[in-house]
């Protein structure tokens, strides 16, 4: 805040509140409006009798009575709540950005109401523009489209085409033409001139590879690659559906041979033959 603080904008303020007051500041702004006394004179100047009574005193609570005296008499004025400062704004230099800031929108406003004076400060505000219109002219106006809106004055569909029509390039300079019709598919859009379905496949037919480099010769759809997998020479000997497997230790089977060992544990159970298994060894 400090840094916006503008010394410039400090000697306008100076010269114009001596030149309204007619009373002077002093070498130091904050110090020459610290007390109140020629802010508060300034207001009678701006709005007579604005500001009843101002505090001489070097009290510090008679100082702050008169910036808050005159930070009232500013709001009466018609200054605007933002544009206000606090008294410790002022009397501590708390805030001598706000200060500025405040008594150049004073001269504004002071400018506004036709204030004259020798020195041109402050921004004048904008006068307000009130119109009254009767109840006729306000239903009116709401059957009319305001510019802001837009407007479709002389606006036409001349050369369009119709809604899904395909867009024709047309290019002069690379000598494509307009279309003659709407009906004439160009080249552009492409073409199945000269286009045939010979030695393409059914749909779900296998892909066969052949290369000549390699020596993969064509074959025919009936025949099944090598590619694909072969099955010959496969058989099922030796395969048992349905029956259990037989799990052979040395450890827990008895000695002998296999002959045997079979035909024991075919007298002792009643097995089916050929169906082997092993037994635990003597119960304890």
């Amino acid at each position: 805040l400090a840094q916006k603080y503008d010394p410039q904008k400090e000697a306008e303020l100076r010269t114009w509140i001596e030149s309204v007051t007619g009373k002077q500041i002093g070498p130091d702004f904050q110090k020459g409006l610290k007390d109140g006394v020629i802010l508060c004179e300034l207001m009678n100047k701006l709005q007579p009798n604005s500001v009843r009574k101002i505090n001489r005193s070097a009290q510090n609570w008679h100082q702050l009575e008169n910036l808050s005296n005159f930070i009232k008499a500013m709001a009466s004025y018609g200054m605007n709540p933002v544009d206000l400062f606090e008294a410790n704004d002022l009397f501590e230099s708390g805030n001598l950005t706000q200060v500025q800031v405040s008594l150049l929108a004073l001269a504004g406003m002071a400018k506004t109401k036709g204030l004259q004076s020798g020195v041109d400060i402050g921004v004048k505000y904008s006068e307000k523009q009130q119109r009254n219109f009767d109840e006729a002219k306000m239903k009116a106006g709401q059957c009319v489209i305001g510019l802001q809106m837009g407007t479709n004055k002389c606006a036409s569909q001349s050369g369009m085409t119709a809604y899904g029509t395909r867009r024709h390039l047309y290019d002069p300079k690379n000598q494509i033409l307009p279309p003659m019709d709407h009906s004439t598919i160009s080249l552009q859009m492409g073409t199945n001139k000269c286009a045939s379905q010979v030695g393409m496949t059914a749909p779900g037919t296998r892909r066969h590879i052949y290369d000549a480099k390699t020596g993969t010769e064509k074959c025919d759809n009936s025949s099944m690659s090598l590619q694909m997998g072969s099955n010959q020479g496969a058989n099922q000997s030796g395969q048992v559906f349905g029956l259990g497997r037989q799990i052979y230790d040395p450890k827990y089977c008895p000695q002998g041979s296999q002959g045997e060992v079979a035909n024991a544990a075919g007298d002792q159970s009643g097995d089916p033959p050929g169906y082997h298994y092993y037994r635990e060894e003597e119960e304890s």
